[in-house]
């Protein structure tokens, strides 16, 4: 099988690209380095029995040619590449909603065009506001003014979600959207916002843990393996055409709590510090305070649940982040 995978030097990507490999497919990354790294490929670049099957190029899903023969060079396309991270979409929301809505449409409209089944990756940041857990695919939308930009990214992942669908009534597109909740694991990087790898790197600093707001706010994480299998799992399904599914763990953590965790995890010194979000971020970020996804349309579907459970996952974090300086 060949498979293209947008994002694919990404965090999750790379990770997709390597269980791909792992299996026998050719693998075609395309990724712009904007968010991802060569590094997340070097690992399978360097292994022998893989090399010969990747193939990475360099540009955007927004330049048509590099796309369109991609696109018909390959036979599945996942489709991650997107903005990504709470800081980055706050200091480039321009830049996120043309990715975002105008590269997802580009990409879709490729494989409506060679009659390529394509997964697209959703957000759990599509729910909005809810305070209720756990959230369903068939929950309604909730989100804040447009004067917090922080729903602009919910709001074009949802576009995304409204066009993959569209392709697939329209034009038959066989095509699959997966919303991930709170991905973490080795490859991925706190520089844009996200909560777990900045604060084991602060924690392996023995610098105060800074968590925003009271702490109270509550996330359920997932391992990027059990994320990749079960992407697996839903483009290899036949009956997953057409379905929205949501993709994460089952345990509900405070970030609080998180934070007294990877301390515990790190025999760290460090304090733990509340930052008022206005001190964090700017006047148009507002948080969500829950987030919990209820797994059990993929689970009846694929038989998917996640194996690892939180401690793990802060370990094999830790131990990356450790072996990286």
């Amino acid at each position: 099988m060949r498979i293209l995978i947008t994002g694919g030097a990404g965090f999750i990507g790379s990770h997709l690209a390597q269980a791909c490999l792992e299996r026998g497919d050719e693998v075609y990354v395309l990724d712009d380095l904007s968010t991802g790294s060569a590094e997340n490929l070097a690992p399978m670049q360097k292994d022998p029995g893989l090399c010969d099957r990747l193939f990475f190029t360099k540009g955007s899903i927004l330049d048509r040619e590099t796309l369109l023969e991609l696109v018909g060079t390959c036979d599945q396309v996942f489709h991650l590449a997107a903005a990504v991270g709470v800081r980055y979409i706050l200091d480039n929301p321009l830049e996120s909603i043309r990715i975002n809505i105008q590269g997802t449409d580009a990409v879709l409209s490729q494989c409506a065009r060679f009659r390529k089944k394509v997964l697209i990756t959703s957000s759990s940041e599509v729910y909005g506001k809810h305070l209720h857990a756990p959230l369903k695919e068939t929950d309604d939308i909730v989100y804040g003014p447009t004067g917090k930009f922080r729903w602009s990214y919910a709001a074009s992942k949802l576009v995304d979600e409204f066009t993959a669908l569209a392709y697939h009534r329209n034009r038959g597109l066989e095509v699959i959207t997966a919303r991930l909740f709170n991905t973490v694991g080795p490859r991925q990087t706190g520089a844009y916002g996200m909560v777990i790898p900045r604060l084991v790197q602060q924690a392996l600093k023995n610098e105060p843990l800074t968590v925003y707001g009271t702490g109270a706010q509550t996330r359920t994480f997932t391992y990027v393996k059990d994320v990749v299998r079960a992407l697996l799992s839903l483009m290899d399904h036949p009956d997953a055409v057409g379905g929205t599914f949501n993709v994460g763990g089952t345990e509900e953590v405070s970030i609080l709590e998180l934070a007294q965790r990877i301390i515990k995890a790190t025999g760290s010194s460090s304090e733990i510090r509340l930052i008022p979000y206005e001190e964090a971020f700017p006047e148009d970020f507002e948080d969500m305070q829950r987030r919990v996804p209820d797994i059990s349309r993929i689970r009846e579907l694929t038989g998917y649940v996640p194996k690892t459970g939180l401690d793990e996952i802060l370990a094999e974090v830790i131990a990356y982040m450790r072996q990286a300086g």
